[in-house]
């Protein structure tokens, strides 16, 4: 049995910080923690995303890779569904789950408030996995 004390496990862990902001396919900002490129990870993805007040994503979805979203600050609405027909709203401290291959379209109704959440997704390599839906765009206009 490996212990905390085992230098084979304890090497293989790592503490991190959310790295540098950027903007991401579907237009939001994402300050990525865990993910292939910054610890090897396998199966999984971890990141920060910001709303700006105002802001949205652009349709998408995640071929093949569930997300689960945590938030931390700020409500969110998410339009989602196969023609975006269903709407959830996500505030603090609450979890939404989104699975594989369902699209999607997030966005901060709030004119002043920033919306922050923790995404994991079980993509490691997160925007791969990312794909734009422009024919859903004028379902729901900004």
């Amino acid at each position: 049995m490996h212990t905390s004390d085992d230098p084979a496990v304890a090497s293989a862990c790592r503490l991190l910080q959310a790295g540098e902001s950027y903007t991401g396919k579907q237009g939001l900002q994402y300050a990525v923690a865990i993910s292939a490129e910054t610890v090897g990870a396998q199966a999984i993805h971890m990141q920060l995303v910001t709303i700006p007040p105002g802001g949205r994503a652009r349709a998408h979805k995640h071929a093949t890779h569930e997300t689960a979203i945590y938030a931390l600050t700020g409500e969110s609405g998410v339009w989602h569904g196969e023609r975006l027909e269903h709407h959830t709203v996500v505030k603090p401290g609450e979890f939404f789950y989104i699975p594989a291959d369902v699209p999607h379209l997030p966005y901060n109704p709030s004119k002043t408030d920033p919306v922050v959440a923790v995404i994991a997704r079980t993509d490691p390599n997160e925007q791969e996995s990312v794909v734009l839906l422009p024919e859903l765009e004028s379902i729901h206009p900004a």
